[in-house]
């Protein structure tokens, strides 16, 4: 009967173990640390404080340096890193523009695997000159560097 008490014992231990592992935004349990869908809410984050500074390159760091990158923004399309940094100069830097202050809202987060999610989410950059705001997709791919997203689709309304 002893051995019977120490078997449920040893069950008992295993199963409040168990249950003291944080659980990733799946369902699945992990061995400590940050889920993949709070990486990837700390890269969105880091972009925002970057832009919010006015650091392009900072926010830029969120996203592959790799020529492969893309970007689709209504109906134009950017391949690579270099190019939507580029892009992101002329449109928000160049001529005295204004970058404004950018927002986040209603993030969805989808974890596809453990190397790849899907983030679904609204912008809203208020600027002295008015409002912009939109909707926007983006892939993102778990890379020896971190999370970054490699497939950006934004449309403003």
């Amino acid at each position: 009967m002893s051995s019977d008490k120490g078997k449920w014992r040893s069950a008992m231990l295993a199963m409040v173990c168990l249950a003291s592992l944080p659980v990733s935004g799946n369902g699945v349990r992990v061995r400590g640390g940050p889920s993949a869908s709070d990486e990837i809410r700390a890269v969105l984050d880091r972009q925002v404080e970057a832009w919010n500074r006015r650091d392009l390159e900072g926010f830029m760091d969120g996203y592959w340096r790799s020529p492969e990158l893309t970007f689709f923004s209504n109906s134009i399309v950017t391949s690579g890193w270099d190019a939507t940094l580029q892009r992101y100069r002329q449109r928000y830097q160049s001529d005295g523009r204004e970058m404004g202050k950018l927002q986040f809202l209603d993030l969805k987060i989808e974890e596809l695997g453990p190397r790849a999610a899907f983030v679904r989410g609204r912008f809203h950059l208020n600027m002295t000159s008015g409002e912009s705001s939109g909707l926007f997709t983006l892939t993102f791919k778990k890379l020896e560097a971190g999370w970054k997203i490699v497939h950006d689709h934004t449309s403003s309304s």
